[in-house]
């Protein structure tokens, strides 16, 4: 997985006005499909009045729908980037950003919940719930019908305080703003039988001088076969 963090506005890379949103079915061949995404955006102003706008850009999926050649094997590459800025408050701010996904069987993930054996607490019916998936990394999922799971694609080693080498799941950013860029993360879903959907989120924890608070923005749905 290539990972590009930077900081500042990036240009916004948008999908063709062309290009058929939400879910789609894909055949029995074997070639790959690429779905480009149309990203997301949102703006939240907090309680103490900072403004937290976050986007996601440059969103695509290359999908194979058969892996291993069976109906129980996906796999999907999932690429974008997320930004958030920071605006309308005095003091220091800065704070964190979680992209990653969450992978459905058989299960509406399109919006207001999910129930039926779900996995790590999977509800987006409001923009300050930050999705329970603790902590995991990597996309190789074992799902069955009615299921859904989430996993961060940031898997960033650094030393903590003590000088020992950690695995983070987000970018820090110590200023108004900042992004991070990902390519070719894999989603690989064995188990699921049926229909699958998969969909991506930016968890971003905003620090300022008086507060902590978490936005979250979630992507498109589309179709893993």
């Amino acid at each position: 997985m290539k990972i590009r963090q930077t900081m500042g506005r990036a240009a916004s890379v948008g999908a063709a006005a062309t290009i058929a949103l939400g879910l789609f079915s894909i055949g029995a061949a074997d070639a790959d499909t690429f779905v480009p995404l149309p990203g997301a955006d949102l703006t939240k102003t907090l309680s103490d009045g900072t403004v937290v706008h976050v986007w996601i850009d440059a969103e695509s999926a290359n999908i194979n729908p058969s892996m291993g050649s069976t109906p129980l094997h996906r796999n999907a590459w999932v690429s974008g980037t997320a930004h958030v800025e920071l605006s309308g408050t005095n003091g220091d701010v800065g704070g964190s950003i979680f992209p990653g996904y969450t992978v459905g069987c058989q299960v509406n993930i399109s919006g207001g919940g999910v129930t039926g054996g779900t996995t790590g607490s999977l509800d987006w019916s409001g923009d300050s719930v930050r999705p329970n998936v603790g902590g995991n990394t990597g996309g190789n999922l074992t799902l069955g019908p009615g299921q859904a799971k989430s996993f961060y694609v940031l898997d960033l080693e650094e030393a903590d305080d003590f000088g020992n080498q950690v695995h983070r799941t987000r970018n820090k950013f110590g200023s108004n703003s900042g992004s991070v860029a990902w390519a070719d993360e894999t989603i690989g879903l064995s188990g699921c039988a049926g229909y699958a959907q998969a969909r991506s989120f930016v968890s971003v924890q905003v620090v300022t001088s008086n507060i902590t608070s978490w936005v979250t923005l979630w992507g498109q749905p589309f179709s893993i076969g």
